[in-house]
């Protein structure tokens, strides 16, 4: 069975856990998302993989011809907003700026029509899937950023755990979610970013086969550029922050050289058409 590979492009000073420290003077930190992502297309390219690219509408500004090479080499170009932030941090009217904004700047960077996004930290949840509307309203036709599980920043705990296709007032999106195992009520997330580089190899593998041959679905495996890094400049931050950031850096790269040979990949572009989806609700 095919499953997905996203990466999530954006630098080391981006992500959420570093936000209230580093937003503001992205300018100021040395980038490193250029050398990260030209090995990870490497890597893609040695195994004969094709991913799906939720790049930032900001790194397409700054480096777009590292927009277009990523798209030359046959991978999908996908929004993952323009400024990482938290979709329920925005009002509906910022979002669909911040997202237009993206949009437009990846699709004339990489000379492609955009048609995915993910939220950064997943933060579609119960109190902002509103903005799944607003994504159909820009041209977008499908979504990943549901994690169904119950975390501290995100999480949509009783979301639907595979993919389904869901109509909103302005018309239809298929949504992806990010892949769990389910024992009883208990959902373990796995297959990417912190799980991914935490977890041992041997779960993450374990779990792609069981969500494939025993429920009959694909998975969806996300990281980062950053997290093949291991000589990235360190933030300040909390404790939790920097640890969840920096434990297992050293060891991503050979779990997904791994990876990719054990797993059948492509882009959610390609994957989505051959799935039969279900219809699908959000409910408050």
């Amino acid at each position: 069975m095919k499953n997905a590979l996203t990466i999530d492009l954006e630098d080391y000073y981006q992500v959420t856990a570093f936000a209230n420290d580093s937003r503001g003077n992205w300018d100021s930190h040395v980038s490193r998302v250029e050398a990260n992502t030209e090995r990870l297309l490497d890597l893609l390219a040695a195994a004969k993989r094709n991913a799906t690219f939720f790049a930032l509408g900001w790194v397409g500004e700054k480096y777009p011809r590292l927009i277009r090479k990523v798209a030359d080499c046959g991978h999908e170009i996908a929004c993952h907003s323009h400024l990482h932030r938290l979709v329920y941090s925005l009002t509906p009217s910022e979002f669909r700026e911040d997202t237009r904004r993206a949009k437009e700047v990846l699709e004339q960077a990489g000379g492609v029509a955009v048609r995915g996004y993910r939220a950064p930290s997943f933060s579609i949840t119960r109190d902002s899937h509103w903005a799944l509307e607003i994504l159909v309203e820009l041209g977008f036709s499908y979504d990943s950023s549901i994690f169904p599980v119950k975390h501290l920043n995100y999480g949509m705990p009783d979301g639907p755990r595979f993919p389904f296709r869901i109509h909103t007032a302005a018309g239809p999106i298929v949504e992806f979610p990010m892949p769990t195992l389910a024992v009883g009520d208990v959902r373990s997330p796995f297959g990417g970013g912190a799980y991914f580089r935490l977890l041992p190899y041997r779960y993450t593998r374990w779990g792609i086969q069981y969500l494939n041959q025993v429920t009959g679905q694909p998975a969806c495996v996300y990281l980062h550029p950053w997290e093949i890094d291991t000589e990235q400049p360190r933030m300040s931050g909390s404790i939790t922050a920097r640890a969840r950031h920096y434990f297992g850096l050293s060891r991503t790269e050979a779990k997904l050289r791994r990876l990719l040979v054990d797993v059948d990949f492509c882009t959610l572009g390609a994957l989505i058409p051959q799935l039969d989806l279900p219809e699908g609700t959000l409910s408050h």
